[in-house]
């Protein structure tokens, strides 16, 4: 059986603007969605049905093929079966071959993962059922008030003792991330849940982006299962930060004047982040490739030391470290590009903003859900002072 998965994501969104391309630990969250189908063993083609050609070209860059979806069809009403239905029309017209099976993600959930995706389409396949759905075990009590205006338990019997969690009966929750249909049973009624609908379970965050406050709680869940491997926080004290300046103070963007001289762009947040980190005595310092007199301002401003014009960084931070008799394992870098790499691997800490070049983030202990020159320093700030790494 052919199963494609297609992922609905509209241009526009009331609760929080541009949320299905925010860059979450890093990575968008269609980029998300679009890494774990194509990742599936199962799902032969990922395809991303959007008004937004912004939308559609991220998920290009993840490898997804995109439709342009309709504007009848992308308003806040439209539901996310009629984007299905015109996706499934688009594919068999152009491909001329109509999958047997649909896999429709939500971006919005942004810790889907491949085997979770393959183990939804391979029980739909095995139980021989027409739609499945994933779902989390929940354990709340459920209540309503009753027309008498009194409480009355709906998922448990208030009048009894009780239960422990070990001894009720299972219940689930759906989690809004993946669900899959045949196609015949999907066209025949227009609706996710089609014939024959069974649940699987599976083990995720039950989070769902629609708000900012749910944007910071799986903000917080990412740093934590996200964490690269051999990653341990328990023992670090850093005693030192040392910065690239351009794609990190800066968007990574210049204006040049008409004389020729240059300005740049930079966070006032971003500054107060320093200010914070001075005043618990970290070591500080600015090391940039660039010869340029805005950086020694930034600099001067911020009351780092600087070393700009610097071609090979690793034997400038390795001396200047030793001079401040520093430990590597005392010293955090961010870096956003190849002539970072180096540093951010020597140092005990690494971190690239959200939008650093591969070659950086590849390395980085986190990456960043803010980018250069909006807001990367002050995240970095909060994660050394959240996690107690500075004193």
């Amino acid at each position: 059986m052919r199963a494609v998965a297609v992922i609905p994501a509209r241009g526009g969104s009331v609760g929080l603007p541009g949320k299905n391309i925010k860059p979450l630990n890093g990575i968008p969250l269609l980029g998300r969605a679009v890494s774990a189908a194509r990742d599936a063993e199962l799902v032969s083609a990922v395809y991303v049905s959007s008004d937004s050609e912004e939308i559609l070209k991220v998920g290009a860059d993840f490898g997804a093929v995109g439709i342009q979806r309709p504007a009848e069809i992308s308003g806040a009403t439209a539901s996310s079966e009629s984007a299905l239905l015109h996706a499934f029309r688009h594919i068999a017209e152009t491909e001329g071959v109509e999958p047997d099976i649909i896999v429709f993600l939500q971006c919005t959930s942004p810790f889907t993962t491949a085997a979770q995706i393959d183990s939804l389409v391979s029980r739909l396949i095995e139980q021989e059922a027409d739609s499945a759905f994933a779902a989390v075990e929940d354990h709340g009590f459920i209540w309503q008030v009753a027309e008498d205006g009194t409480a009355h338990g709906i998922t448990h019997d208030h009048t009894l003792p009780r239960q422990r969690r070990q001894d009720m009966t299972p219940r689930y929750r759906e989690t809004g991330a993946i669900y899959a249909m045949r196609v015949p049973a999907f066209l025949s009624l227009g609706n996710r849940f089609c014939g024959k609908t069974i649940l699987v379970p599976v083990e995720m965050p039950p989070i769902e982006i629609d708000t900012a406050q749910d944007w910071e709680i799986a903000e917080a869940y990412a740093r934590i299962l996200e964490r690269p491997a051999g990653l341990s926080l328990d023992r670090v004290k850093i005693r030192a930060l040392v910065t690239d300046f351009d794609g990190v103070h800066t968007d990574d963007r210049v204006i040049v004047q008409q004389d020729g001289s240059e300005a740049v762009r930079c966070s006032r947040s971003d500054g107060m982040g320093i200010e914070i980190l001075r005043e618990r005595g970290l070591h500080l310092l600015i090391l940039s490739r660039e010869q340029n007199a805005v950086v020694r301002a930034r600099a001067a401003k911020l009351k780092m030391d600087v070393q700009h014009h610097v071609r090979d960084k690793l034997p400038a931070l390795d001396s200047w470290r030793r001079e401040r008799g520093l430990e590597w394992s005392e010293v955090a870098y961010i870096g956003n590009d190849v002539n970072d790499v180096d540093c951010m691997k020597a140092c005990e800490l690494s971190f690239a903003p959200a939008d650093a070049h591969q070659s950086a983030r590849s390395v980085a202990s986190v990456v960043l859900g803010s980018a250069g020159g909006n807001g990367a320093l002050r995240e970095l700030c909060d994660y050394l002072v959240s996690n107690e790494l500075v004193d």
